[in-house]
């Protein structure tokens, strides 16, 4: 029973390595040709994902980095970093979860 698993697996695995060889050419040239290239309308679909998955997400980051910037403010200040480190951990995370377009990822 062993040996069945071990040789199904090691042939899976094989077709797996070779259809993912084969596709290469295939995204290449689709590249190319401007397949699934960004529009500049996000869809309806985007939009929704952008609202319900990635706000809320940025939102939990935005405040998990803002305590982590008000936990690192003494090591800032004595580093002479403070403007940089808030400007990485509390002002980007907000502005891309408040200021940015919905469905503009």
């Amino acid at each position: 029973m062993q040996i069945i698993t071990k040789k199904l697996a090691s042939y899976l695995m094989v077709c797996v390595l070779t259809m993912t060889t084969l596709s290469l050419p295939m995204t290449a040239s689709a590249n190319s040709y401007g397949y699934m290239v960004d529009s500049e309308e996000p869809s309806g679909g985007m939009m929704m994902a952008d609202a319900f998955l990635v706000r809320p997400f940025m939102l939990v980051s935005t405040v998990v980095t803002t305590v982590t910037f008000i936990i690192t403010l003494p090591f800032s200040a004595l580093g002479g970093n403070t403007g940089e480190s808030a400007t990485t951990l509390v002002a980007e995370p907000a502005a891309y979860t408040f200021t940015r377009p919905l469905g503009k990822l």
